[in-house]
């Protein structure tokens, strides 16, 4: 593990992510044919930022992600609180570094199937954020889906019915994506 100071979404960040990855495939945990990456809010913005340094996933969900970190910070509720602990200084001062963190960033390398769901009230990291990956993928022609949860905030699976939605989409979406090998047949 590493400390991520100013260094979250970054390329170190992912390493760490990745060597996990080769370590379950190493012991023979997961079926390294069937790999599938997906989080929510700050998984999302993981989540986002790999698929932009890989292709080594069948499928992603990116749940609640932040896409640039210079939008995100001038317009969400927790924005200003990120400044300090995240980023070196004002985003008009670092616009690079901030830059560096977005997955929108990496957007054009994008290559794998993704799915995208926030709420449509989530003010820790508004619909903008996500609307942009999603038309990013769209003008790439990345297979893409985007699912906004109505009346929803943050905590887009805090009712059972939405907790049912999004796992129901998930489960959907990978499905499509994953290849038949002789153990999953």
């Amino acid at each position: 593990a590493m400390l991520l100071k100013y260094k979250y979404s970054s390329k170190e960040d992912f390493a760490d992510h990745d060597s996990g990855v080769d370590a379950m495939i190493d012991k023979g945990f997961i079926d390294e044919n069937n790999l599938f990456i997906a989080g929510g809010s700050a998984g999302g913005i993981a989540t986002a930022y790999a698929i932009g340094l890989t292709d080594r996933f069948n499928a992603a969900l990116v749940a609640k992600p932040v896409i640039n970190w210079l939008s995100k910070v001038l317009t969400a509720d927790s924005g200003l609180g990120q400044i300090p602990t995240q980023f070196p200084g004002m985003p008009w001062e670092h616009v690079e570094h901030y830059w560096q963190r977005s997955p929108m960033s990496l957007v054009g390398n994008v290559k794998t199937p993704t799915m995208l769901i926030t709420g449509e009230e989530d003010l820790r990291t508004p619909m903008a954020e996500t609307e942009q990956f999603y038309q990013a993928l769209k003008l790439r022609k990345i297979d893409t889906v985007l699912v906004k949860v109505p009346d929803s905030f943050h905590g887009i699976a805090s009712r059972p019915s939405r907790m049912i939605t999004k796992i129901e989409h998930t489960l959907a979406w990978f499905d499509k994506y994953k290849k038949e090998t002789s153990d999953n047949k």
